[in-house]
């Protein structure tokens, strides 16, 4: 036996006797997601359990280094790693914008003082973090941001305003893109970090067409921020948010797939759908989800050594955003006239509508798809400019 599969063995052998059996059901709702933070409330018992072990362990980033946190596995066996998680439908210990975000950006681009601070934060469940990207006047032309830090010495004084800002309300912590140096529009721009409980950091929820509040308005009014607290070059923090959006377009390109959302199809089947035409698109849909899953392994494999095209987390984005709209679609033509209440028990307080109507805003977050589209055509298809 090789040494993957004895290491398979050993991993499949511990989660079945660490996953708790209420953490191998499927996601119903936003308390069935573990966020962590500071002032996150565990929904029952063996969710607790479940981070603490992992964390115990490493596996909340498994292939993070151990000094920082992680289980320093190596890119094939974090793969088994997932694949094991999957085959007994295991929901991740811990969801963070931070392991998905900053933490990649923090490996690259961090001191050793802040990888040591906030990876093994992060790692551990005890930060939730928020981005501080879009602006009124700059959404997909973020070079234009006009949130501006002033040079104070020791700190900078930031005035300004984010929005759409994923869950600022229940953040503590902000990585945030500001102007430092007027003068310079591509090389003025520094990658900040900040205690959302600092004074002049006020925050409001945008009520969403599905009647959530994810996204919020975020406003600086003469926010101090310790010069320490910045990550990478000053004037420089456009090569680290090229870089973290690289990782966010990934996070939300699994939207559209993966291994827990792939078989619509055989589970509506099973509660009695007949159309036959709808059944057949439900079996097409399975047939891509899984292809997008395959084609999303070849990309993080590519990636691992670097191998893989510069422009594929853009390609891979919108791919699993038409992918994921495409599946609520489904759902709720499945779901017939019940899909459709608004605000019922049975529906869960109206989740089927409510999540079909969310998914209209993966066109837009973390890049455009016209914008994906445009970077597509460009740098992969090597097509001319207009």
């Amino acid at each position: 036996m090789s040494d993957l599969e004895n290491f398979r063995q050993e991993i499949r052998s511990w989660l079945e006797a660490n996953c708790p059996a209420e953490m191998r059901q499927p996601v119903t709702d936003e308390g069935d997601v573990c966020w962590g933070g500071r002032n996150f409330v565990f929904k029952n018992e063996a969710q607790k359990q479940w981070l603490e072990r992992c964390v115990a362990k490493g596996y909340t980033v498994p292939d993070w280094p151990q000094a920082y946190g992680g289980a320093g596995m190596s890119p094939a066996q974090a793969k088994v790693w997932r694949e094991e998680c999957a085959r007994i439908g295991a929901r991740p210990p811990l969801s963070s914008f931070g392991i998905w975000m900053l933490g990649p950006a923090l490996l690259k681009f961090g001191t050793e003082e802040q990888k040591v601070h906030y990876l093994g934060e992060i790692a551990r469940g005890e930060i939730r973090w928020c981005q501080g990207y879009s602006e009124p006047g700059s959404g997909s032309d973020l070079v234009s941001l006009q949130t501006f830090g002033e040079d104070k010495g020791d700190h900078w004084v930031v005035n300004g305003q984010k929005i759409w800002t994923s869950y600022a309300d229940k953040a503590d912590w902000i990585f945030c893109l500001v102007r430092t140096d007027k003068a310079n529009k591509y090389q003025g721009i520094s990658f900040l970090l900040f205690d959302m409980t600092t004074p002049g950091v006020t925050t409001k929820p945008i009520l969403l067409i599905s009647g959530n509040s994810p996204f919020c308005e975020t406003f600086f009014d003469d926010v101090k921020v310790p010069k320490h607290q910045i990550v990478g070059e000053l004037n420089r923090g456009w090569d680290v948010a090229k870089y973290l959006l690289g990782h966010e377009r990934e996070m939300i390109s699994g939207a559209g797939g993966g291994d827990r959302l792939n078989a619509i199809g055989a589970v509506v089947a099973r509660n009695g759908l007949e159309d036959p035409m709808l059944r057949a698109e439900l079996a097409m849909f399975d047939v891509d989800a899984l292809a997008y899953g395959c084609m999303g392994e070849k990309f993080l494999d590519e990636a691992k050594i670097g191998k893989a095209h510069p422009a594929q987390p853009n390609m891979m984005k919108y791919a699993g955003t038409e992918l994921n709209k495409r599946r609520h679609e489904l759902l709720m033509s499945a779901g017939g006239a019940t899909a459709l209440e608004w605000d019922s028990e049975r529906t869960n307080g109206g989740s089927p509508a409510r999540s079909w109507l969310r998914t209209k805003a993966n066109s837009i977050e973390g890049g455009t798809s016209e914008v994906m589209l445009n970077v597509v055509a460009k740098r992969i298809l090597d097509l001319p400019g207009a």
